[in-house]
């Protein structure tokens, strides 16, 4: 069994630990909280709750709380941890796991460089393999390379251009939103462009993003130009093939995100989460070597399924096909189109 230790318990943390618990060759040895709020509570009914270091342990027990420990105490009893906890601090934390020898995963937040590498199960499994730490790149990142890789490997890739629609914040935080605003990035291409090139390769790609006051999900807008003649319905087919990627029509109501997610809630999937990118089967478009399409993004969970494989991959498993048919399986990810 592989021991995964999780140092922050907020949005994605939470999450995949759920998706670990879940695993047969996995088990979570705890999470680390730094306040004894209702989260930590509710993480203690099913997991040990360890905090950073001493000085937190006598706020977590007048609050009625007691600890296993702290994170030193984590790190010796686990194989991985996986650190989702606030940007910036898994780079932070990235000396402490190197120095401990243990194995370590960080989050879409964290600067590239943070890590040995960065990882997309479609498109580059095999460079985080055996690797000490390796980076599970954002939640926009991981959709853009789970539906650009498949086009990558079926046609090629001349360039990439997409415009991301972005959530204002989590549905759960009060206090950055949502804003009664629009909101450009005025740097272009966004940091998402490079992000993309760590697991696609040196493509050719152009990203920009704007935030609006929705805390849903994101919607991408992507045109790609292939190398390969490409038709639609050949399009469709590749997408099919791949169970993380999700063909949906608006033809039947689902026209916007909200309906999107009133979906995922009606799939029975734990906190009603969408692991797949949905792709609106009316937006695709192929004509020559021109593609272009729109996808929905959970951005709560989209990155759950990669952080399971890039665990698999840290621990030297090498099969890519089988980590994620394992995690699809566990998961209830089954590659539908409805």
């Amino acid at each position: 069994m592989i021991r995964v230790g999780i140092n922050g318990y907020g949005t994605i943390g939470r999450r995949v630990a759920h998706a670990v618990s879940l695993q047969k060759d996995m088990e979570i040895s705890g999470v680390v909280k730094t306040k004894p709020d209702y989260v930590a509570k509710l993480a203690s009914l099913n997991f040990k709750v360890f905090v950073p270091d001493k000085s937190y342990i006598e706020k977590f027990e007048e609050n009625g709380m007691s600890v296993a420990g702290t994170l030193d105490d984590l790190i010796s009893g686990s194989d991985v941890i996986v650190d989702s906890g606030p940007e910036g601090m898994g780079e932070k934390h990235s000396e402490i796991y190197r120095r401990s020898g243990v194995k370590a995963i960080l989050e879409g937040g964290e600067k590239s460089t943070a890590a040995e590498a960065s990882f997309n199960a479609y498109s580059n499994y095999s460079q985080s393999i055996g690797k000490k730490i390796t980076r599970v790149v954002s939640c926009n990142t991981t959709a853009l390379a789970r539906t650009a890789f498949p086009v990558m490997e079926s046609f090629g890739i001349k360039r990439i251009r997409a415009t991301l629609v972005r959530r204002a914040t989590d549905p759960n935080d009060s206090k950055k939103g949502p804003i009664n605003a629009i909101e450009p990035s005025l740097k272009i291409p966004s940091h998402h462009a490079e992000d993309l090139k760590t697991v696609l390769g040196d493509v050719d790609v152009d990203t920009v993003a704007i935030k609006v006051p929705t805390t849903l999900m994101h919607v991408h807008s992507v045109t790609i130009e292939t190398k390969k003649p490409v038709n639609r319905d050949a399009l469709i087919d590749v997408w099919s093939s791949r169970r993380r990627i999700m063909l949906i029509s608006g033809n039947d109501g689902r026209k916007s995100t909200a309906q999107v997610m009133d979906m995922a809630r009606e799939l029975g999937r734990d906190r009603s989460d969408l692991y797949e990118i949905a792709v609106w089967v009316e937006s695709i478009n192929a004509h020559g070597n021109e593609i272009s399409y729109m996808q929905a993004v959970h951005q709560e969970s989209d990155v759950v399924p990669e952080n399971v494989d890039a665990i698999r991959a840290l621990m030297g498993f090498m099969d890519s096909e089988e980590s994620i048919s394992r995690t699809d399986q566990s998961l209830g990810i089954k590659g539908r189109v409805i």
